[in-house]
């Protein structure tokens, strides 16, 4: 069942005036916001041109398997970078180092270190990527003025689906990431159904849904307020093959580097 969205218009007139402060009024307001495609690369676009988006959602064909899934699950592939925001809005990416996350947020693969491939340098370190975080810099500063600088981590993500298989986006379920914001980009979906992602205020339920099914189509969320969740995804097609592309881009707030 789908109900409604904390959802950014996407009509002509309301396209033309949005804003990175409209967006963050629904994220304040509702704990998340759904931007549907267009208006979402128009968002990003002012941050940076998008010259090698199509190297960049490329990239998505050479992610290694996920090695770390308890459920010994073989349907994600992954790779990960780590980036730092200082108070002057300079942004950089950091050394490689593992992606942790307590058990209190994630009961399935938490506890543990989890080191993946990087995402690649050229890519990582390019206009697209640069253009992404700049636009969360900016969207989540306003969420979080006294905020100045970040932790962050982008995540590449593919959950495929085989027939017989589904593939799992969140095999946590419903949970929070034990950070401050996070976005949620489609890069593309092929041959597959279902992938409706939920908003909820526990791991019992949600209150809110939709299906990030175009390019660009983007979820943002205050983690210290909503649970998020992904339904499972199966192929239309069951002889072909069938994915669900998604850049997860998570920002925290850096102890100590507030004003």
């Amino acid at each position: 069942m789908t109900v409604p969205a904390s959802r950014v218009s996407s009509s002509p007139a309301d396209a033309s005036l949005l804003s990175e402060a409209a967006v963050a009024e629904g994220i304040a307001s509702h704990g998340y916001a759904f931007v549907p495609g267009p208006i979402m690369r128009g968002l990003i676009e002012r941050h940076g041109v998008l010259d090698d988006w199509p190297a960049f959602a490329a990239s998505w064909e050479d992610l290694p398997l996920d090695t770390h899934m308890a459920d010994q699950g073989r349907y994600r592939r992954r790779r990960h970078a780590v980036f730092a925001a200082d108070a002057t809005g300079m942004i950089e990416r950091r050394p490689h180092q593992p992606h942790y996350q307590s058990l209190d947020y994630n009961a399935l693969n938490g506890g543990v270190e989890r080191w993946f491939e990087p995402i690649d340098a050229r890519l990582g370190d390019g206009p697209s990527m640069a253009a992404i975080l700049r636009f969360c810099r900016q969207l989540f500063g306003r969420l979080a003025p006294a905020n100045r600088a970040w932790h962050i981590e982008a995540h590449q993500f593919r959950i495929e689906a085989v027939a017989g298989e589904a593939g799992l986006p969140t095999p946590e379920g419903m949970h929070r990431d034990g950070v401050d914001h996070v976005l949620v980009l489609l890069v593309r979906r092929c041959n597959i159904k279902r992938g409706t992602t939920m908003i909820g205020t526990s791991a019992d339920g949600f209150f809110s849904s939709f299906t990030l099914a175009e390019p660009f189509d983007a979820a943002l969320v205050d983690d210290h307020r909503v649970y998020h969740g992904v339904t499972p995804v199966e192929p239309v097609d069951p002889a072909a093959s069938a994915f669900r592309d998604v850049l997860v881009v998570s920002f925290r707030a850096r102890q100590g580097q507030h004003p």
